[in-house]
């Protein structure tokens, strides 16, 4: 047996005892390089913590998901947090969820949709319980950034029983 799990639309405010949201939407930004760049500044707390921690870039390539999708299980990072920026202006699913006493509580979906300002991205705070990434559509490939180095910096957490999201809908 599963209990459905529905979306809501990913916002700042929703999401925010999760971590960040990495867009230049609404973002303090200056021009640098005499005028020809403009940076979007700090969009996001990268933490590492730990023994001989080293920041590290990735690139992930997610396989498409598509309805209905199971969500068996979720992962968190106690020494540092996790940055997923699209490359690829496509929908993905961010799924995430409170710690209780060491364990993850009732888990929230939240679909991510580019939109004019640009692609927007998510920040997973240290020790944020979420589920690995979940492309739609097509392949797509994500800028990743979080913490290597010494120390087991990830747990995992499988639920009796499975979270189903049938539908992309919101609301």
């Amino acid at each position: 047996m599963s209990a459905k799990l529905h979306l809501q639309l990913l916002t700042r405010e929703s999401f925010a005892p999760f971590g960040d949201i990495i867009t230049t939407r609404g973002a303090d930004s200056f021009l640098i390089n005499n005028g020809t760049t403009r940076r979007f500044h700090d969009l996001a707390r990268v933490e590492t913590i730990g023994e001989a921690p080293r920041t590290l870039v990735n690139i992930f390539r997610g396989q498409p998901f598509a309805p209905p999708i199971t969500i068996a299980m979720l992962e968190r990072h106690p020494l540092g947090s996790q940055a997923f920026n699209p490359l690829h202006p496509r929908p993905w699913i961010v799924v995430v969820a409170p710690d209780i006493d060491g364990k993850p509580g009732q888990p929230q979906g939240f679909l991510v949709r580019p939109d004019e300002g640009g692609l927007i991205g998510v920040n997973y705070a240290r020790n944020t319980w979420h589920h690995p990434l979940v492309s739609l559509e097509e392949t797509s490939d994500f800028l990743v950034v979080d913490r290597g180095g010494e120390g087991v910096n990830l747990e995992e957490f499988f639920f009796d029983e499975p979270y189903v999201i049938t539908s992309l809908d919101c609301g």
